[in-house]
């Protein structure tokens, strides 16, 4: 049995091997036949081993000469990015005041057609007084994109969401996402940008917002941890990776680096990888406001069809809590206890 395993490891070793060179390559030229040719070759050297050793020395030993070359390819912030991405957010941060440049507001006439202004916005820090999360969903309900919406009181929300920053004509791919293809952006931006998006203008993505029990000051933490990783990323880009390193797992190793991880939850939780039962997670962890059982909770939470009715309206944010569990707050314009 152990035997079997570990020729179930090195066969998996050497597809992913041969993967990342087709994938990853460089030279568009040679590309397919590396990949091939790296399999075909491990297979003709192990058939010719005489024992079991040494085929499964052979698969390691070529596998980690291929770790090596991958782990040596740099990230770029030079390339003909897409126009929702041409810019990176960075951040000038004093005591309280932050000046947030290349905030992001898209304004859509459909998915692909879009014209995007890049704002200066001046923030105060003392002003967010909560948290708000979406999540996105495509297909598998397992599978989400959560975006962070922080609340600055006034009706006033800055939207976060960790994505993929892709080249012109590139699109998403999940397979793509476990190789180096595309670099980590966070994008700030505006909720009739983010959300908007999300709800009116894609086919087939329902997005359901959900408010926390964060403090404002837990807020506040959060905000600034994301800020700095922004403006890191600005002159250090990072590689997204859809294991590792995506839309969910930074949140959360956000959330570990300052200290304060929500209650009920971990970073190896499984629900942190299938994100899509990320809300549930935190809703039973006492994270999510709103005193109704899950199931209900969540299908309150479901706001598309009051994003449509918002459409472009300067109210969006306001329209698409209101009458909402969790949110009572919106009509009162009062802040709730927070418990974070």
């Amino acid at each position: 049995m152990a035997l079997f395993l570990l020729y179930a490891v090195a066969v998996l070793l050497t597809l992913w091997a041969s993967a990342a060179l087709y994938i990853d390559l460089r030279l568009p030229s040679i590309k397919h036949l590396a990949g091939i040719s790296y399999a075909l070759l491990v297979i003709f050297l192990a058939a010719r081993a005489s024992t079991h050793l040494q085929r499964l020395l052979i698969c390691s030993a070529a596998f980690a000469i291929v770790l090596i070359w991958w782990l040596q390819l740099k990230p770029s912030n030079d390339r003909p990015w897409q126009p929702d991405v041409v810019k990176m957010p960075w951040a000038e941060i004093q005591g309280d005041h932050v000046t947030l440049h290349n905030f992001r507001f898209c304004h859509y006439r459909a998915e692909f057609d879009y014209t995007c202004e890049w704002l200066t916005k001046s923030l105060d820090l003392s002003q967010i007084r909560g948290l708000d999360l979406a999540m996105t969903y495509w297909g598998s309900p397992y599978i989400a994109h959560p975006i962070l919406s922080f609340w600055f009181g006034d009706d006033q929300y800055v939207a976060v969401s960790i994505e993929t920053r892709k080249e012109i004509g590139e699109g998403y791919s999940a397979i793509l996402g476990f190789f180096r293809q595309y670099e980590l952006i966070y994008v700030f931006a505006d909720e009739r940008d983010l959300i908007e998006l999300r709800t009116n203008y894609r086919k087939g993505e329902e997005v359901y917002l959900f408010h926390t029990t964060a403090s404002p000051e837990w807020a506040r933490q959060l905000f600034l941890e994301y800020l700095e990783r922004a403006n890191q990323l600005r002159t250090h880009p990072k590689w997204y990776n859809a294991l590792t390193r995506n839309c969910t797992t930074v949140i959360f190793r956000s959330m570990a680096d300052i200290g304060r991880l929500p209650p009920g939850t971990s970073l190896h939780n499984w629900r942190v990888i299938l994100n899509g039962r990320g809300d549930e997670m935190l809703y039973q962890g006492g994270n999510l406001e709103g005193s109704l059982p899950f199931p209900e909770l969540k299908e309150s939470a479901h706001i598309n069809a009051a994003a449509r009715e918002a459409g472009d309206s300067a109210d969006f944010s306001r329209r698409i809590r209101l009458g909402r569990p969790g949110f009572e707050f919106v009509e009162t314009g009062g802040v709730d206890g927070k418990t974070h």
